[in-house]
């Protein structure tokens, strides 16, 4: 019975799958997402804090964005596995992937939090706090409160994916909803009324991140087609071994992107050094607080980007255990032109109205070379935002075919070869705007990349010939 509630994946209409799905995941990822672009967006307005308080936040994220990894290696292995064992009427596997996969969170949650607070200062200055001392103390006092929150944000972010492919991206995109909303009311509260500063920021995220994995916990306990025992909560090694290996593109498409992260804050910090404004005192933290917002705005677009492409994931799953390519070739031809789309608006918006976009992010209370240095990055950095969405879309894809091998080595050469590598190499000839050139160059060669690599998977999709 549970196998046939599922089967209007076979058939149902692909644009109405993809609304049905991806839009629920859209707006979870985009509501995750506003946990940090609004504590920044706060933080940026409140005059005590400013840039300093920005710059702050850019260093933390990406740390947030390693606990980011291991849950959506967790929850997108699960639900790809989930997907793939429901088309194939394996129930009892696809029960004990969430099983273990609910295991597999609490676990590393509670380590990385450990690790977090055991070794707090070198991690800052890893990830280039060390700008100035103001930057550093406010970076420490943002990251110990987020870091409290660690274990309630990883099972919040890990058990979407799993509520998705049980058949309720509904309740996905509202626990999420519900943990942002609170965040937004008590973030201007706890800034601006209790003058609570980064701290206020933090706690009001970790309220809202335990909202969400309160919701998530209920609805363990009601779910719809995957009936969890405890016989489901011990390690079964292929369950184990293909969850991981299906999640394990999510992670190192994260988990590259902080050491991404990590090289250009650092190589910020380190040619802004060496510009003639941003090397005094009082402009230094100029610099890493525009990268972090130029980013916060990309999160955004690449938010829908891959909640558009991550909603197809149960989709796909089913139909390629079904058996069924053509109607997954139609799945991803419908997908790469709805993300051209989004890239299309994206790029307009970049590169038409930088000045208001900085805007938001308190630059009434800034310098002139603050909005200079905005304008110029949002202009460069993300100039090939097109072909990032395609890209970012395309790794994805591959992974709910069950294409762990090519999804992961397309991810790793994107932010690792070409992000990393760019990044130290552009800035010895350019500078500082060496750094912004980074991203649209490892943009444009990864296209190359996934082109081809699309091209061939169109062709055994053709011929029927589907191997992961």
């Amino acid at each position: 019975m549970e196998e046939l509630n599922q089967s209007f994946l076979l058939n149902e209409n692909i644009g109405k799958l993809i609304r049905k799905y991806s839009l629920p995941c859209i707006i979870s990822l985009l509501v995750g997402a506003l946990y940090n672009i609004v504590d920044q967006i706060f933080i940026a307005n409140a005059s005590y804090l400013g840039s300093f308080g920005n710059a702050a936040n850019t260093v933390v994220f990406p740390l947030t964005v390693i606990a980011l990894a291991i849950a959506v290696m967790i929850g997108d292995g699960c639900c790809a596995f989930v997907s793939l064992c429901l088309g194939k009427g394996k129930k009892e596997d696809a029960n004990n992937s969430v099983g273990i996969s609910i295991l597999l969170c609490l676990i590393s949650s509670i380590l990385l939090s450990i690790i977090y607070l055991l070794f707090s200062n070198f991690i800052i200055k890893i990830f280039g706090g060390t700008v100035n001392n103001e930057t550093f103390k406010l970076s420490k006092e943002y990251f110990f409160y987020i870091t409290l929150g660690i274990p309630f944000y990883m099972f919040g972010q890990a058990m979407n994916p799993i509520i998705r492919a049980d058949g309720s991206p509904q309740y996905a995109m509202l626990s999420t909803l519900f943990g942002a909303i609170i965040n937004i009311i008590l973030d201007p509260i706890f800034i601006f009324v209790f003058k609570w500063g980064m701290m206020g920021a933090a706690i009001a995220t970790v309220i809202g991140q335990i909202v969400t994995f309160i919701l998530s916990i209920i609805y363990l306990f009601h779910p719809k087609t995957i009936k969890i025992s405890k016989k489901d909560f011990y390690f079964h090694f292929y369950v184990l071994k293909e969850t991981i290996l299906l999640g394990i593109c999510s992670f190192l498409s994260q988990i590259s992107l902080v050491f991404a992260m990590a090289t250009i804050n650092n190589m910020v910090r380190k040619y802004g050094a060496m510009d003639e404004i941003f090397k005094q005192e009082i402009y230094a933290q100029i610099p890493m607080a525009v990268v972090g917002i130029v980013m916060k705005f990309f999160q955004i677009v690449i938010s829908i980007v891959i909640g558009m492409a991550a909603g197809t994931i149960p989709i796909v799953g089913y139909n390629m255990g079904a058996k069924q390519p053509k109607r997954v070739k139609q799945l991803l031809t419908y997908l790469l032109i709805l993300e051209s789309i989004v890239g299309i608006v994206a790029l307009g918006i970049v590169e038409g109205m930088p000045k208001q976009l900085i805007k938001i992010f308190g630059s009434a209370n800034e310098s002139k070379y603050y909005t200079d240095f905005a304008i110029k990055a949002f202009r460069i950095y993300l100039c090939m935002i097109i072909f990032a969405c395609v890209n970012k879309a395309t790794f994805i894809f591959l992974q709910a075919m069950g294409k762990a091998f090519s999804s992961t080595v397309l991810s790793m050469i994107r932010e690792i070869v070409f992000g990393v590598g760019f990044a130290l190499l552009l800035p010895l000839f350019f500078g500082l705007d060496g750094v912004l050139y980074s991203m649209p160059v490892s943009d444009i060669l990864t296209f190359i990349i996934s082109f081809i690599i699309l091209f061939m998977t169109f062709k055994q999709l053709n011929n029927s010939d589907i191997k992961s």
